[in-house]
């Protein structure tokens, strides 16, 4: 299930309570996020707000629609920067309309939610640098991520932030297959729509997310979005190459972001894809494919949306990292087909976490309401999101041939540590009892 999905009906389910709740427990920016808690201090904290990035750089992120039609790429880019102070922190959520697309994908009253979520999130930001300027002087690798059902470009900020802190460029595509909760693109204004002084040339057309029709088979629209999906991370993948190579940047957004520092400033033999739920899904069929894709992280994986077949033709090592409470047999014996004795294949359990311990909601409500809404687990966010974090970057020193010191995280690789297992929490069938190896 989508993690913006199942949170939203917990959240508006109680919403007289949630109000209540929220307003007992206020939430506050982490104003000193790299005062958060790091592996192997596990204390209980009792603030909230997304993560900076612990690694050596600062980050930064600007949006680009590379076509203003829906043919284009729609994505959050998110890079090391120039540290500087001229430049302010980046919206979480960047317009109203995404809480309208919540609102009508869970058939629930715009007003109500439009006033929920701007009252606790709508000055919300994420700590990274909106259109600083790019940090040259050394080839990163490249990584596209893939949000899930119902989600958003900047849904997943801590983990994009906390890899590019690290010295990665995270493309976060935002899906215009109807999976998103809202999205947009833009069109020619029709010459007989009304308008005062000088008409805008192009107008927004927003896309909300599209259900099942009740009592349909589900397969068919879900397989038909993750076709959609893999080739919007292909095309994602097209153009950060294209801006490696110095092509010009055709921005439909307003935007002074400079793209001409990233010329050959990627390492265009180092690409990973990456997705939470429905997205690493769609980062598993990418990886079938487009060889230009070196390795796979499948964050919490549904894999509903694939067929066997797409499972022959990847050839990339895959890592799975689940959440203890999310998975169910029959999910994780799908990726268990992808087990293989000649490409490394692993799975990982991150012990008390639940589906929301990957998006960012986890960070932006206190203990008692993310607990009672499912937007925490037992283990601390903070420690949970260490762990994401490094084990994929071990994962990723691993298979894109880095020369860092990620591989001193190798062990959460083979689920060794207090808050992991190897393979998975369920009760397998007794020749699947073991992860894949």
């Amino acid at each position: 299930m989508s993690p913006v999905i199942s949170f939203s009906r917990h959240l508006f389910g109680r919403s007289r309570f949630l109000y209540w709740a929220l307003k007992s427990v206020p939430i506050r920016r982490l104003e000193d996020s790299r005062a958060a808690v790091r592996m192997g201090n596990y204390s209980s904290l009792h603030f909230c707000g997304i993560p900076s990035g612990k690694g050596p750089h600062t980050v930064g992120c600007t949006d680009l629609m590379s076509d203003h039609t829906i043919q284009g790429s729609f994505l959050r880019v998110f890079y090391p920067c120039v540290d500087s102070d001229e430049y302010e922190e980046a919206l979480w959520i960047p317009r109203k309309e995404y809480y309208r697309g919540l609102a009508d994908t869970l058939k629930l009253n715009r007003t109500l939610t439009d006033y929920i979520f701007s009252c606790f999130f709508g000055s919300v930001k994420c700590p990274a640098k909106l259109n600083a300027p790019f940090k040259p002087g050394e080839k990163y690798p490249l990584i596209i991520f893939s949000h899930g059902l119902g989600a958003f470009r900047t849904l997943y900020s801590a983990i994009c932030i906390g890899l590019a802190s690290q010295g990665f460029v995270v493309a976060a595509v935002e899906h215009r297959d109807e999976s998103a909760s809202a999205t947009f693109y833009l069109r020619e204004s029709s010459p007989t729509d009304p308008c005062e002084d000088v008409c805008d040339p192009l107008e927004e057309v927003w896309i909300y997310n599209k259900a099942p029709k009740p009592g349909a088979d589900e397969f068919p629209l879900r397989f038909e979005q993750v076709q959609k999906r893999a080739d919007e991370c292909i095309k994602a993948l097209d153009l950060m190459l294209d801006i490696n190579a110095g092509k010009p940047v055709t921005n439909a957004l307003p935007s002074n972001f400079d793209w001409l520092p990233l010329k050959d400033s990627m390492d265009v033999q180092r690409v990973a894809a990456a997705g939470h739920s429905f997205g690493a899904a769609t980062a598993i069929k990418a990886l079938g494919r487009d060889s230009r894709f070196k390795c796979g992280v499948a964050l919490d994986a549904w894999m509903f949306s694939l067929r066997d077949e797409i499972f022959s033709v990847i050839h990339q090592p895959v890592l799975f990292v689940n959440s203890e409470k999310f998975q169910w047999v029959d999910n994780v014996m799908i990726m268990k087909k992808m087990d293989s004795s000649s490409v490394e294949r692993k799975m990982i359990t991150i012990k008390g976490s639940v589906h929301q311990s990957f998006p960012d909601f986890t960070f932006l409500t206190g203990y008692l309401v993310g607990k009672i809404f499912k937007l925490k687990g037992e283990i601390d966010p903070y420690v949970g999101m260490e762990i994401i974090i490094h084990v994929t970057l071990a994962f990723f020193q691993r298979h894109l041939d880095l020369q860092r010191d990620f591989n001193q995280w190798d062990h959460l690789i083979d689920g060794e540590g207090e808050f992991i297992m190897p393979g998975t929490n369920l009760a397998l069938p007794p020749a699947q009892t073991e992860g894949p190896k």
